[in-house]
């Protein structure tokens, strides 16, 4: 399967939740979903531990490398660098809103420089043997999207993006916290369907609030040529992604259950205990499997209680799933 038919549906990259971890839990639930790593600055790639950033399971195919930066020549040298450790795509940042972002000139500040963004991804896309992507904002601060959005398409897509994804809503740098972007500005859905009939030649996959499968399914058939899905697809990872693979990708198998999932975390977990890790490193990203499901509260609670302690192992897991029985009789 190409990767464009892969970001038919998509897990954002989201901080300190996507991390390699939490995206081979994901990859259990289905196969053919895009996976994004969390954002990584390059400047740390190119002088922080490239192993543990970078470095990611075979089986976590396929998976894309969310990077931050605006200068051009480190972008570029980051994507090189990234290019041993064989990512599917090189997507950059131009929406995050944290603080610490803004003062680096990354994220989403730079809808308001559409051209250094443009020369941001020409170089990277000179450096880079698999597609370059960037997931943008339609907007910040007092910017007018409608106006603002087709334009950093356009100056952007000119310098050889063709695929995108779009955050609709803008970001408010000046008064709202990471968290309150998330939520406050409204959502506008319209422009960025519109978006995709006046960029036709684009891939355009869409991105905020969206928490269901049905909802995807709504985007997509009204053109859109991809979804991606944030914190609903984490919190609630059984709901969003076992069924993704019938549902928007057309699989003829049935899906797996959340405790068949269990199951087949269970090797992962060994060998990652093996090397030197602790189990809740792992099981933190399980926490809400089973949301909705009877005995819920005592798989999340058992877990978030014992997995941190000396010795926690498989077993450890196991009696996670007795406490949920047990608290679901």
């Amino acid at each position: 399967m190409k990767i464009q038919q892969n970001a038919k549906l998509s897990v954002a990259p989201m901080m300190d939740w996507t991390d390699r971890h939490c995206r081979y839990f994901h990859r259990q639930m289905s196969a053919h979903a895009l996976l994004y790593t969390e954002m990584v600055t390059a400047p740390a790639v190119i002088h922080g531990d490239r192993d543990r950033l970078l470095g990611f399971d075979p089986a976590e195919h396929p998976v894309a490398l969310q990077l931050g930066g605006s200068d051009p020549a480190e972008l570029a040298q980051a994507v090189r660098i990234a290019a041993d450790y064989g990512y599917d795509e090189i997507n950059l940042n131009v929406g995050c809103p944290s603080d610490r972002v803004q003062s680096g000139c990354f994220g989403a500040v730079l809808m308001e420089r559409p051209k250094l963004v443009a020369e941001c991804v020409a170089a990277m896309i000179a450096a880079s043997p698999v597609e370059v992507t960037v997931k943008c904002r339609i907007g910040v601060d007092d910017q007018r999207p409608e106006a603002v959005l087709p334009a950093f398409l356009e100056t952007v897509a000119q310098a050889g993006v063709t695929r995108f994804t779009i955050h609709a809503r803008k970001a408010w740098l000046k008064g709202l916290s990471p968290k309150e972007n998330r939520d406050i500005p409204p959502l506008d859905y319209g422009l960025v369907h519109a978006m995709k009939r006046d960029f036709a030649h684009l891939h355009l996959s869409i991105n905020g609030g969206i928490t269901s499968l049905a909802e995807a399914q709504t985007h997509l058939d009204a053109g859109m040529d991809g979804v991606m899905i944030g914190r609903a697809a984490y919190q609630t990872p059984a709901a969003v992604l076992l069924a993704a693979d019938h549902v928007i990708f057309g699989a003829a198998r049935a899906p797996h259950t959340a405790h068949e999932i269990v199951m087949r975390m269970l090797p992962y977990i060994a060998d990652h205990l093996a090397g030197g890790g602790r189990l809740h490193q792992v099981t933190r990203h399980m926490l809400g499997l089973f949301a909705g499901q009877p005995g819920a509260r005592g798989w999340r609670r058992y877990l978030s209680e014992q997995a941190h302690r000396d010795g926690a192992d498989t077993q450890t897991v196991m009696r996670a799933l007795d406490a949920m029985r047990m608290s679901a009789a």
